[in-house]
């Protein structure tokens, strides 16, 4: 047969199986998204909301036919009970740093806005400022694997040598790189020892005064060993080739986390009913990951960890993040894909309105496997750069800019592209 032809009739089956969302969809996405924002508050991985989430999501998927792998990783919750800096009888508005340990101490106050000024003076049995041009990005915590700038690494190499008694860190607004968080933590690490809290840059600017003076700092919190485990979803695990779609299923702390990244997990949960039928030749991986917004990316390192070996099976890998917002449109990028997975992502995810084409973009699950060559899909939302500045990471992030029709035609979409994947 003419390979014109063939192509022809490829392309006429892919548009004549394609479905739109449909109204029973669309009330089953409105219930996942509001049972994850609001009935299940808080899922930093390793807290109680983080588990009934996850049980959740295995619960819900349970009837569809899949090998359900809930295996347990190590991890670490905290509690805080806030924080508080005087100096004489003026009070400092400061907030504990994630994963701080506590502390009571009391020493005099150094002011540093440079790593030039970090290696030039000691801050032994004193209480340390940062400020200014060193406090721009939240530092990638010390053991992190997948990207960890130098200067991230040398920041706290000084900072262990030169061993204050306690940190401050004031920073200003950055959404580019941190969202819409003000002020924010500029240290979140379990495996940092050093007490810390953090404050905005005006703050930061009135304590700055008073250097060489005696402050106190006081910090009420705890760090708390608990478990958390991604879910893993399988069909035909036996399969040579398999393909993986991920979201994750944490948040960052004090969001309902809607858009980052529960609606990624609606879509998985829609998509894995849609797939209950499949009798393809694929192997089927749905994966909750649990640690994306987590200081080590314990879940991520997880699967890494059990299931590395199997990555060389994986023909393509998707990643769903900050989908189905109520403006703009759903992109997707693609990932050193090869030519027939381009032509069958264009011609399906092409059928719909609401997904276009995108740039690329590398903070997300998707790198897991693109780090290891392996093809990858990664979702987003067209509007990504309003919604770090203003939403992400924030208790703003709430079902209600979330438009569940999108999220019914991403999952729709995605069934249509894993039906057609050659």
């Amino acid at each position: 047969m003419d390979s014109a032809y063939q192509n022809l009739n490829w392309f006429r089956n892919i548009l004549r199986n394609t479905r739109l969302p449909n109204d029973r969809y669309f009330k089953k996405a409105t219930s996942y998204l509001n049972e994850l924002c609001y009935l299940i508050p808080n899922r930093r991985t390793g807290s109680v909301g983080n588990r009934k989430a996850t049980e959740f999501f295995a619960q819900i998927i349970k009837p569809w036919d899949y090998s359900i792998d809930t295996k347990s990783f190590h991890c670490l919750d905290y509690k805080v009970g806030g924080a508080s800096l005087l100096r004489q009888n003026t009070s400092y508005k400061v907030y504990v740093s994630p994963f701080s340990v506590g502390c009571d101490v009391r020493g005099e106050l150094a002011v540093v806005s440079s790593i030039e000024e970090l290696e030039r003076y000691s801050f032994t049995d004193k209480i340390l400022l940062m400020k200014g041009d060193l406090c721009t990005e939240m530092l990638m915590p010390k053991n992190f694997v997948f990207y960890n700038p130098d200067h991230h690494k040398k920041i706290y190499s000084l900072l262990e040598e030169k061993s204050p008694k306690a940190i401050i860190t004031a920073t200003a607004k950055s959404p580019q790189l941190v969202g819409a968080l003000y002020p924010f933590p500029m240290i979140a690490d379990g495996d940092f020892d050093i007490p810390s809290v953090f404050c905005t840059d005006d703050t930061g600017d009135k304590i700055a005064q008073h250097s060489e003076e005696k402050f106190t700092l006081k910090i009420k919190a705890q760090r708390i060993p608990a478990t958390a485990y991604n879910v893993i979803g399988r069909k035909n695990p036996d399969a040579p080739k398999k393909m993986t779609v991920t979201a994750h299923i944490d948040t960052w702390e004090n969001t309902p986390g809607a858009l980052d990244n529960a609606s990624g997990i609606v879509v998985l949960l829609l998509l894995a009913e849609m797939l209950s039928g499949y009798q393809g030749n694929m192997g089927i991986e749905i994966a909750a990951f649990n640690g994306e917004d987590y200081y080590n990316a314990a879940g991520q390192m997880d699967y890494l960890s059990r299931y590395g070996r199997d990555l060389d099976n994986t023909s393509v890998a998707i990643n769903i993040d900050d989908v189905g917002y109520i403006r703009g449109k759903t992109t997707f990028s693609l990932y050193q894909c090869p030519l027939t997975t381009e032509r069958i992502a264009d011609v399906v995810f092409g059928r719909y309105k609401d997904l276009v084409l995108g740039e690329p973009w590398f903070q997300g699950d998707h790198m897991i496997f693109v780090q290891k060559g392996i093809a990858a899909i990664a979702f987003t939302s067209d509007q990504v750069t309003e919604l770090m500045a203003n939403i992400t990471h924030t208790p703003k992030d709430t079902p209600e800019i979330v438009d569940c029709l999108k999220l019914v035609e991403l999952a729709t979409a995605l069934k249509e592209f894993i039906r057609n994947y050659k």
